[in-house]
């Protein structure tokens, strides 16, 4: 940081990431060298094949160019590797030495070819060591040219002039000591509106294999106005990134072994008897194994990798008429199959099954639960690029429920995918269908992921006229719904959380928050990005203990951070409100998003003992009513995906209902009893 300017563009690799890749070429090149000089003198004075002239005078050359070459990458490792992300005055001079890099490609590209060509032609009679050498040598070359090419293509910035032509004019204009508001809001808007266009052409590219209706224009496009504006009014490179998360990650594990093992949080549960968490919990985990087998095929052979296609085979392919008047959408035997197989249910269970999938609709079934007398709507979570988009339309979309007081709206993608199951339930009679067979029978809703979000809105949608619904959400989307409806669902929902699972914590606000602390932390750290980042892999993949974040902001003040790297072209840090709320932890966030919350009531299950544990050691989990606050921060861990999965969730609850005994019922401390720990 900030992103490196060369031919007069910005790239997406800064000054300070030449370290590895440069240490690893200089690695290659000294070997390299080191063969050729052996290869040199064991043959100097005996080359005396055909082309042994040429080879003499190919070899000297090869060798003072890759000299040549080694000595500027020590260059460029020793540049690269000072100072520190927020102070890249020390590597001033790597732009110079990137030009030099690349010129010294030119004479390596001419010298390849004329290997190749003195093997073609000249190499006739000479030892198989010398024209081994040769060879090595122009393959060598080959892989390093086309390795730089694909490089260049990774780094390559499509916004890289038009942000370094408004830097320019941002940093004009803060020479000049003030920025007129409309002035910046123009440059602001030109950028924004430029990088909407760019990651509108990369959806449309990734998505090619779509059809391009207008949902499916309206979804690239609200998608490029959320992501391309979110990291536009800073200048972090991904290489910054990861080492604000490394740091982020070890500072909230630094935090968490500095609290007292006895602190409970100050939840706010609304149901404070212990026997209703047991209760819920037990009927989580049933619902739990619907919710996992909406997926179909795919997790039950991940779930079951050595019997799950043994099982299955039997029967996917095998075409039943009566399946067929059965499922709605597209008929895929093996999804049907691996649904009867999770959730031993009969055929005849079954009212209603859709495979049908494009984006705002997604898969579902319909079945009748005898165990726990319900008819039983689960929906399926992400599986397809088309949910991903539905996923991603993240904006707020107004609804009408009757008899909730306040302010009612929810994420567009997740409320249009619950309004079209709602249309399938109502308008062609899937639920009068079922009431007619079960009419004492209750309704139950579940999903998880994107399946748990859409069954909260369908709850929400259907609680007038359902009364007694329940709905069990398992790792829902964090920004779902507004505080109105998220209180009102308190009623018939519960929303289960795993762990540190990244999805119950992710919202715009969220994000927003997670972008100003990696900012601010990157800010304070004193260490040159190659050491963060090496300790950070270390300390990932083999625990240890946390940096101690040593911080070059102790002797200057912190509001400084205001208008960071103003010599360094930052693009309009002037008006940064994400540079400007670095000023301190208490400043105000300026957030331009409608806040959105998890639903219903919070169940929060945890892993009971120390964070890192043996691979192969048993796991034990605890369970507590929790609070939508508690979930307003994006926790890095290495298990903020895992603890997402399905299958995960699916035993851990397994685990705490098998383990439950009197003593496992046991509160967080005897002055705060009404917490209900299990």
């Amino acid at each position: 940081m900030p992103a490196m300017v060369v031919l007069g563009r910005r790239w997406r690799i800064a000054s300070d990431d030449l370290v590895f890749p440069g240490a690893f070429e200089l690695f290659i090149r000294a070997v390299w060298w080191v063969v050729t000089l052996v290869v040199y003198i064991n043959h100097k004075g005996r080359f005396d094949c055909q082309g042994g002239a040429y080879l003499h005078n190919y070899l000297v050359v090869l060798l003072v160019l890759l000299a040549a070459i080694i000595f500027t990458l020590c260059a460029v490792v020793y540049v690269s590797a000072q100072g520190t992300i927020m102070n890249p005055g020390p590597r001033r001079s790597m732009p110079a030495l990137v030009y030099l890099r690349a010129v010294l490609y030119v004479p390596e590209l001419v010298w390849a070819v004329l290997g190749a060509v003195w093997v073609s032609d000249n190499s006739t009679g000479c030892k198989p060591e010398e024209v081994g050498a040769v060879i090595g040598a122009v393959v060598s070359s080959w892989i390093i040219l086309l390795s730089m090419a694909v490089g260049v293509l990774v780094v390559f910035d499509p916004l890289g002039s038009q942000r370094s032509g408004v830097s320019l004019d941002a940093q004009s204009a803060v020479r000049d000591l003030d920025l007129e508001g409309s002035e910046s809001s123009q440059l602001f808007y030109t950028a924004h509106t430029l990088a909407s266009r760019v990651w509108e052409s990369r959806l449309r590219l990734l998505c090619f294999c779509l059809p391009q209706d207008d949902n499916h224009r309206a979804a690239f496009s609200s998608i490029a106005q959320l992501v391309g504006g979110f990291f536009l009014d800073t200048d972090l490179v991904p290489s910054d990134i990861a080492a604000g998360l490394a740091l982020l990650h070890q500072e909230q594990d630094k935090m968490e072994q500095s609290r007292d093992p006895d602190e409970v949080l100050t939840h706010s549960p609304s149901s404070p008897i212990r026997e209703d968490l047991e209760i819920e919990l037990e009927k989580a985990t049933h619902c739990m194994q619907f919710a996992a087998a909406a997926y179909g095929w795919p997790l039950y052979v991940y779930s079951n990798p050595l019997t799950g296609l043994c099982k299955l085979s039997g029967d996917c392919c095998r075409s039943r008429q009566a399946e067929y008047d059965l499922v709605g959408g597209d008929g895929l035997g093996c999804h049907f199959t691996s649904i009867l197989q999770s959730t031993g249910l009969q055929y005849r269970d079954f009212i209603h099954i859709s495979f049908h999938n494009q984006i705002y609709e997604i898969p579902f079934f319909v079945a009748l639960d005898h165990q726990r007398e319900a008819v039983l709507v689960a929906v399926r979570g992400t599986l397809s690029l088309k949910d991903v988009l539905t996923d991603l339309s993240a904006e707020c979309e107004n609804i009408s429920v009757e008899g909730v007081s306040g302010t009612c709206y929810a994420h567009k993608g997740i409320s249009q995918a619950a309004h079209y199951i709602y249309k399938k339930l109502v308008n062609d009679g899937i639920l009068s269908q079922a009431f007619n067979i079960a009419p004492e029978y209750k309704l139950v809703i579940t999903g998880h992921s994107l399946g748990a979000g859409t069954a909260s809105l369908l709850a929400v949608l259907l609680h007038n006229t359902h009364p007694t619904l329940e709905c069990f959400a398992f790792s829902p989307p964090g920004g779902l719904m507004s505080k109105a409806l998220a209180d009102y669902s308190k009623q018939f929902v519960v929303s289960v959380v795993l762990g540190k699972d990244l999805v119950p914590r992710l919202s715009i606000p969220n994000m927003e928050d997670l972008k100003r602390r990696l900012l601010k932390v990157v800010s304070n750290c004193s260490k040159p990005k190659y050491k963060i980042l090496m300790h950070g892999c270390w300390y990932e993949v083999f625990g240890g203990t946390p940096d101690d974040f040593p911080t070059e902001m102790e002797n200057r003040r912190e509001e400084e951070l205001n208008h960071p790297l103003l010599g360094e072209e930052s693009l309009l840090v002037r008006r940064s409100t994400t540079y400007q709320s670095l000023s301190s932890d208490d400043s105000p966030t300026h957030h331009t998003h409608l806040p959105l919350y998890l639903p219903g009531r919070v169940m929060h299950i945890t892993e009971d003992g120390p964070t890192r544990r043996h691979c192969f050691s048993p796991v034990r989990y605890r369970a507590e009513w929790s609070s939508e606050t508690s979930f307003r921060n994006v926790l890095i861990s290495p298990r903020m995906m895992a603890d997402h999965m399905p299958d995960v969730v699916l035993r851990a609850l397994r685990s705490l209902t098998r383990d439950q005994h009197p003593s496992a019922l046991c509160p967080s401390s005897m002055s705060n009893s009404h917490l209900n720990v299990i």
